[in-house]
């Protein structure tokens, strides 16, 4: 019997792992075909073949992404045994992953797509939901500390949810920059400082 179609010659797991560290490294739109034939090792029929476009690839990357890099942080936040331990945890293991030697330096995430143009709209929009969704994670796990008594319930746990994720975005930034783990760790530090003057306060700025 003839087998149809011909057999695929390259791992794909791995050509798409080498396409994500690309992705992460120069950015959607920094990313040329040439880029991704080099990286994969893979001529451009086989990879419009096994993944169809340039996009879809560029989604199944950050998937992946979410996965493996991206998951180790969200992973730490929701297993730490407080809702404090969480965000601090959240922001050290981001200064970690941000900074890990032989990886691209800081978060697919929040660099893969920042501006806006008529070639990336659609990928701009899906990473804005991603980041979405990691202020919503966050706000959650607040919002259980309130419901298990640990938390007071006057603060405005959205604006502090937010400010954290505001954080952990600029140490990505921070990173890309060149910043040390060091100094990313201390900008943690400084962020988890704010924590007790943070759920202080009512939404009205009274003291609680």
């Amino acid at each position: 019997m003839t087998q149809r179609g011909r057999p695929r010659s390259f791992d794909r797991a791995a050509a798409l792992r080498r396409a994500m560290e690309v992705f992460w490294a120069q950015g959607y739109d920094g990313t040329s075909m040439s880029n991704l034939i080099a990286a994969m090792n893979v001529n451009s029929p086989s990879i419009y073949a096994a993944f169809g476009s340039k996009e879809a690839l560029f989604r199944e990357a950050v998937a992946l992404y979410r996965e493996t890099e991206g998951g180790r942080i969200l992973s730490a936040m929701t297993t730490a045994p407080s809702t404090r331990a969480a965000i601090e945890t959240m922001l050290r293991v981001s200064a970690e992953e941000y900074t890990r030697p032989g990886k691209p330096r800081g978060c697919l995430i929040v660099l893969g797509a920042l501006h806006a143009d008529d070639g990336n709209e659609v990928m701009r929009r899906e990473l804005q939901v991603h980041r979405a969704e990691s202020l919503t994670m966050l706000l959650q796990r607040l919002k259980r500390g309130v419901a298990e008594g640990e938390l007071p319930n006057g603060p405005d746990w959205r604006a502090i949810a937010t400010f954290y994720i505001t954080v952990q975005q600029g140490m990505s930034i921070q990173a890309r920059d060149g910043a040390t783990r060091k100094a990313l760790l201390a900008v943690a530090d400084c962020a988890i400082a704010a924590w007790d003057g943070l759920v202080s306060y009512r939404r009205d700025g009274r003291a609680l």
